[in-house]
C-alpha cells in the first residue's frame, strides 16, 4: 500500500474542470515531483490533497484511509501540511508570530520550542530577522519562512508548491538544498515545480501534468533524459 495514492481524481471549479481523472502515488519517504506549464491543473491537485478544494470524483488514499471528505485542519492533524503558491504568509506579524502559527494545533510547549529552532538551524536568516515584520522579507527569505511555518505542524506529507517562483538563482539553491534536507530528515514530499530541471534532479521520481491529465511518469533521471520532456520543459 502507498504512502499516498490518487485514483482517478477529478475536481471541477468555476465551471472548469481543472483535473480529468489523475493517478498518483507517493512513497513513504520519497521525493516525488510534479511539473508541467501553467494551468496544468498541478496546484488544484495539491489543494484537493489538503482540503481546501473537493474531488468530484476519485479517492484520495492517505495511509490506507479515503480522505476525500476530511477538512485541511483535519488533515494538518494528519500530518499533511501546504506551503502554497505565493507564500501566504502574515506580513504584519513577525517572523515568530509567523512561524508560532505554524503550530496551531499542537500543545507540547517543549516540543515547539524545539521545532522553532530546528527551523532556525534550517532558515539562520529567519533567526537574525525573528523580530522584523513578515512583510519586509525579500521573497526568498519569506519562502523560507513559508517553509518553516509549515514544518512546525511536524507534517509527515509536505506539499510543496512553486517554492522557487520570482526567487533570484543563489536563493534557488538554498531552497531546494533545503528541501533535500528536509526529506533526508524523514518527511515524504511532493513538490510541484516549474523549473522542471531542478525539480528532476532533486526527485526520485517525478510526473508529468498536461491540461488536467498526467502525461508521462517515470523515475525522475529517466525523465530529464525523455527528448518529449526535453523538448517542453528543459529547453532541450
Amino acid at each position: 500500500m502507498s504512502f499516498l495514492e490518487i485514483r482517478n481524481m477529478q475536481v471541477a471549479y468555476g465551471g472548469i474542470q481543472a483535473v480529468k481523472g489523475v493517478d498518483l502515488r507517493v512513497e513513504s519517504g520519497e521525493l516525488v515531483s510534479l511539473i508541467g506549464a501553467n494551468g496544468a491543473g498541478k496546484t488544484t491537485t495539491l489543494k484537493s490533497l489538503c482540503g481546501l478544494l473537493a474531488p468530484s470524483q476519485g479517492e484520495i488514499i492517505y495511509q490506507g484511509e479515503n480522505i476525500n471528505a476530511k477538512p485541511s485542519y483535519e488533515l494538518v492533524r494528519r500530518g499533511i501540511s501546504l506551503v502554497p503558491e505565493g507564500r501566504g504568509i502574515f506580513g504584519r506579524l513577525t517572523v515568530e508570530e509567523n512561524i508560532k502559527i505554524g503550530a496551531y494545533i499542537r500543545q507540547d510547549k517543549t516540543g515547539i520550542q524545539a521545532d522553532m529552532q530546528r527551523t532556525y538551524d534550517l532558515f539562520p536568516r529567519l533567526f537574525e530577522r525573528r523580530h522584523q515584520q513578515a512583510g519586509t522579507l525579500s521573497g526568498g527569505e519569506q519562502q523560507m519562512l513559508a517553509i518553516g511555518r509549515a514544518l512546525m505542524s511536524r507534517p509527515r506529507l509536505l506539499l510543496l508548491d512553486e517554492p522557487s517562483m520570482g526567487l533570484a538563482p543563489m536563493l534557488v539553491k538554498k531552497i531546494f538544498e533545503t528541501i533535500k534536507r528536509i526529506v533526508e530528515e524523514g518527511v515524504t514530499l511532493l513538490l510541484v515545480e516549474q523549473n522542471a530541471k531542478l525539480a528532476l534532479e532533486i526527485s526520485q521520481r517525478a510526473y508529468v501534468m498536461e491540461s488536467g491529465k498526467i502525461v508521462l511518469s517515470d523515475s525522475a533521471s529517466a525523465l530529464l533524459k525523455n527528448p518529449s520532456v526535453q523538448h517542453a520543459y528543459l529547453g532541450g
